[in-house]
């Protein structure tokens, strides 16, 4: 099928095999505003086009070729040509391919090296490469990643566990709405109530804890190496 051919009404499913960008990307390129499907008036749900699939194959080439989104943004908009974009990414890819080359350089350097990593000095060849980072050189950071992985963790405990309590606090509204011969006493309804609320409130605390932790200790010693 011709892209450049008038489509409507394609289903979502229909656009990902037809243009080859799953679901969850087109979904996201719509949440950022480069992709805006009309809405079809008698059920609501998104209508995909010709139009929007010519969108999405431009999207396609440019995020292949690297480009930012930003720079797409501007494109589309019309602030950028498709050459005033492409002049200023070219810049970003020439520089990128000469941090990669003196990296390389870096790294073809270390083969000669035949000592084991605990013997290495690694010291020594950190001031190389910061002096090569204040000639202008940016070499890959991968330590950010290390950090960014130990959020997910706390958070994904925090989450359960707020969904446990939250099973219980529905429990005890039910337990509430029977009759006062079936419910338990008020009291003891009080004192079941407080359980899950103090448990949520330290788990949301000891949370908010340890990102503040994770955030001031460990990222700030990453900046530092």
């Amino acid at each position: 099928m011709n892209p450049k051919t008038e489509v409507r009404n394609l289903k979502i499913n229909e656009v990902e095999a037809l243009v080859g960008i799953t679901r969850k990307n087109i979904r996201f390129y719509e949440a950022e505003g480069l992709l805006a499907p009309r809405r079809n008036s008698e059920n609501g749900y998104r209508d995909y086009g010709g139009a929007e699939v010519q969108v999405l194959l431009q999207i396609k080439l440019l995020r292949k070729l690297g480009v930012p989104l930003e720079e797409i943004r501007r494109m589309q908009s019309g602030v950028h040509t498709v050459g005033d974009g492409m002049r200023r990414h070219l810049v970003s890819l020439e520089r990128d391919r000469d941090n990669l080359e003196q990296a390389i350089r870096l790294c073809a350097g270390l083969t000669d090296r035949q000592e084991r990593l605990g013997d290495l000095d690694a010291g020594s060849i950190l001031k190389e490469m910061e002096a090569m980072e204040q000639s202008g050189a940016t070499f890959q950071n991968k330590q950010r990643q290390d950090v960014r992985i130990r959020y997910v963790a706390p958070v994904a405990i925090t989450v359960l566990m707020l969904l446990l309590m939250g099973g219980i606090a529905g429990l005890i509204l039910w337990l509430t709405a029977l009759s006062a011969k079936e419910a338990p006493p008020a009291f003891m309804l009080a004192i079941i109530a407080l359980v899950p609320l103090v448990i949520s409130g330290g788990v949301v605390l000891a949370l908010v804890q340890r990102i503040r932790e994770i955030g001031k200790g460990e990222i700030d010693d990453a900046k530092n190496y």
